[in-house]
């Protein structure tokens, strides 16, 4: 029998597919650290665990990375990365005020700016990794 795809189907299962290359790339003892790293000061270890901190950040922190190597794919028509940044601008927008809202919810006693600002760094630093990955990949010819 004939199996009928629609476009749009063909394209998820291609985005899917390309979603679990990339993420070959990235371990979960990086992801732990690096959460760690950053919201360690600000929030006491009970705050970090009994509130689910640090899955939020790992979870933002996979979603943003996978942003940044999707964006990458316009490195090899030629654009830098300042110029695939902004094409992704409104989702990095979304990840960090997503994360903010979490790490607000989770305690009253942090500054809103400067909780702000480092969901904001925290977000682009994993866009960064992703997008350096992805360029890696395609410069190898592995995606």
């Amino acid at each position: 029998m004939y199996e009928a795809n629609t476009f749009k189907e063909k394209r998820y299962e291609k985005e899917m597919k390309y979603e679990r290359k990339i993420l070959r790339d990235l371990s979960i003892e990086e992801l732990h650290r690096k959460a760690d790293k950053t919201f360690r000061p600000i929030f006491q270890w009970h705050v970090m665990s009994e509130y689910h901190v640090e899955e939020y950040c790992m979870d933002i922190a996979i979603e943003s990375f996978l942003l940044g190597a999707r964006t990458s794919k316009f490195f090899t028509w030629g654009e830098t990365a300042e110029q695939s940044k902004l094409r992704s601008v409104n989702e990095e927008k979304l990840l960090a005020d997503t994360l903010f809202e979490v790490l607000c919810s989770a305690s009253n006693e942090v500054s809103k700016d400067s909780l702000y600002y480092l969901c904001q760094s925290y977000v682009e630093e994993w866009w960064n990794e992703g997008y350096e990955t992805g360029i890696r990949r395609h410069r190898l010819r592995l995606s």
